[in-house]
Parts: C-alpha cells; structure tokens; sequence
C-alpha cells in the first residue's frame, strides 16, 4: 500500500499524518502526530499510530531537532518513511500569492519563490519553510510536493479579488484579496453535491470553515467566486484571536492615540482580539459556559461572532443568486450545533430551514435541513490532510 507524509509546520510545532491518498474521507489516519514547543524548555511529541498513542517529553530546540525525533520514534514503531511506501511528502504551505496556484514539485528554485512570499505570510511562510527544508533533508530520495492554502482560491473573479486602493500601487505590492483555507473549501466543497444529489457543475454553495480561524467561501459550479479572508487571514469572520473585518482607520487612531506601534497594533489585531478580545477566552465551550452564568461579555462576544456569520451568509446569497447547500466544517462549524443554528436563524423566508433534531445530533457528512427546506444545510467534516495527500500523490506520480 502506497502513503504520503503529510506535514503541516508551524512556528512552533510540526503536525503530520501518514495517509493512504485513496482512502475515504471518514477514514482515521494511519499515523498522526504532533510535535509542540518547539524552542521552548519542555516539548512534546505525541503520535497515534492505527488508534495506539505513544509520546514522549523532552527539549526540542528546533525544526529539524523535532522531525528527526519524531522519525525515529515512528521508526522505533515499524512505521517510519523509510519502512513504509511513502510515495511524497506532502507540505502544507501557507500562501503562494500569485506565483502559485496549484500544487508543485518541490526543488530548490520554488523553495526560493515560496521565501520571496515571507512578505505576504510573515507568520506563516517561514515555518512552512523550515519544515521543507528540514524534511527534504532527512527524506532525500521521496518527492515533496507543495500544496499552497491560497491555491483554490487563485483564479477569483476581479471583482472579488481587488482592493478599492491605487491599482500601480497594488500591482506593485502584489496587494489583492488571496484567500485562506483553501484547501478545506475546496474538499468540503467537492462532497457536497453527491450529498444533495446534484453535479458540482449545477452546485451553487456556501461553505464556513469555523474554528479557530475562520472563513467563508461562496462557490458556483465548484469555482470559488468570493471568499472572506484576503491579503492576510485577518480579514473577514471573527476568529478566536483575530478581529476580523475592521475599520482601517481604527489601526490609524491607535497610533496616534494610544501611541501603539505597527508591531503593537499587528499582535493586538491577530493574538488579543476575536472572541479572545471580547470574552478574554477564544474556546467556545468556555464562552458557552460563561454564557450561562450571565457572563455579559461573553454574551457579546457570541453575538458579535454571530452576527458577522450571517453578514457574510446574506452577502454570499445574494451573490449566488441561488443557493443550493450551505455547509459548516472545521472544529466549530462541526461541533457547535447551537452556533449553527444562531447563524440561520429566522431564514424560512429565504428557503432556508433547520432541523432541530438533525443539528442536535449525529456526526460524520450529514443534511441537518429539514426535509421541505429549498437550501440544503450541511455539516461535512474537513480532512485537509487527505487532500493534500490525494493532490500530492498526483503531482508525484
């Protein structure tokens, strides 16, 4: 059997899976694991391997001091890239502007074009890096492929994909909504008309990838004609740390007023702000909580929350112009049955009509609309990982 090593870095950890590309979307990985704190005095490794955990604590003092900790314990456990027939490496890269589009077999010339793109993903493109560079260290002879999370959403209508500021200017600075989450919209996306019963070409939908970062897409014939986030993954829903859609002048008036800096301004924007800002948590089962011990701010933080989702839900509508499915992923959009509800409620007009006891239970792809409503509503679990494997695969012949 054929697999990919999927790997996701971050600026602090390393999360990979060791995936069957033909496998199902409910399928649980082969091996999954996770390296955390990275740098820091005590990190951790954990990994599932077919359901059995194994781990480990220790000091992890970079990428490539993680990676290789890792591959030994999975070599340890018999399931290591050199035991195994991986056939790619399957990086997760962040942003790919407007140089990439699709995925690409990694040499050193696109490791370059990717760290020429640090500017648009300063949080993000660096690790992202360090995992390849790493990783193609240590697994020489496998391909590894990059797969971009701007990539589905690089061919946007102009209308959707440009700023209202100078355009030399804009060109210039390659300033132009992106897109995030792309590849979680686009695999949710493509499960959705078998669901219904109806060709991708017919399918018009909404898709909400919620969680802690969050974002909305609107996608006709399986082609994305607008999303929320944009330059950044700043814009647009409000997120567990991040604000969302902001008045630009806000960032002016605190560096006049408040004396704040660029950098200040930057982490009070992305890591202070979100339901974290308003509620002082970004963990939805502690807001909920707080909620019903009439906590006033966590009240508000829900429905500021809320109310930007059916901003964003009404907008996309209308862009449609007809909607078929509107469907909730990622950790909240799965598991918060009450925010789903929240975000369609009183929408019987517009052909739109819950279930009650459909969104209350199950799990796995489901329709949680009532039977008679025109708009189907979903709930389908995202598996970015096997999409990044199944398009990895492919690249890697």
């Amino acid at each position: 059997m054929s697999y990919v090593l999927v790997l996701n870095s971050g600026s602090s950890s390393i999360k990979f899976q060791i995936v069957d590309p033909q496998a199902s979307a409910s399928d649980t990985p082969f091996v999954s694991g996770l390296v955390e704190q990275i740098g820091e005095p005590k990190g951790n490794i954990r990994i599932k391997i077919e359901g059995r955990e194994v781990g480990s604590t220790m000091p992890i003092r970079d990428h490539r001091g993680g990676l290789q900790l890792a591959i030994a314990m999975l070599d340890a456990n018999g399931v290591g890239p050199t035991q195994m027939h991986i056939i790619a490496v399957g990086h997760r890269v962040v942003h790919g502007g407007q140089t990439f589009g699709e995925p690409v077999l990694i040499d050193d010339s696109v490791v370059d074009q990717i760290r020429e793109l640090i500017p648009l993903a300063p949080l993000h493109n660096p690790a992202n890096i360090d995992g390849i560079d790493v990783a193609r260290a240590l697994l020489p002879d496998i391909p590894h492929v990059a797969v971009f999370d701007t990539g589905f959403f690089g061919d946007l209508p102009d209308g959707a994909a440009h700023y209202a500021i100078d355009d030399d200017l804009a060109r210039e600075h390659q300033i132009r909504r992106y897109g995030f989450h792309g590849t979680s919209h686009e695999f949710v996306s493509s499960q959705v008309p078998e669901l219904i019963g109806q060709s991708q070409e017919e399918t018009n939908q909404i898709v909400l990838h919620i969680g802690n970062g969050a974002s909305i897409s609107a996608v006709r014939g399986g082609k994305p004609v607008d999303t929320s986030m944009g330059l950044t993954p700043l814009e647009g829903l409000v997120m567990g740390t991040r604000s969302g859609d902001i008045d630009p002048g806000v960032i002016f008036h605190l560096y006049r007023t408040a004396g704040m800096s660029i950098d200040d301004i930057d982490d009070l924007l992305n890591r202070r702000s979100g339901l974290k800002g308003l509620a002082g948590v970004n963990d939805f089962r502690e807001i909920n909580a707080r909620i019903a011990d009439g906590d006033k701010k966590a009240k508000l933080a829900y429905d500021v929350y809320v109310h930007r989702l059916r901003r964003y839900i009404g907008a996309y509508m209308i862009g449609l112009g007809r909607v078929d499915a509107i469907t909730f992923t990622a950790g909240v959009g799965e598991n918060a049955a009450q925010v789903r509800a929240d975000a369609l409620a009183n929408l019987e007009g517009f052909g739109i009509k819950l279930d009650p006891a459909k969104n209350e239970e199950g799990s796995g792809a489901r329709i949680i609309s009532a039977d008679d409503s025109a708009t189907k509503v979903l709930v389908v679990p995202t598996n970015e990982e096997l999409a990044i494997a199944q398009k990895s695969a492919a690249i890697a012949g």
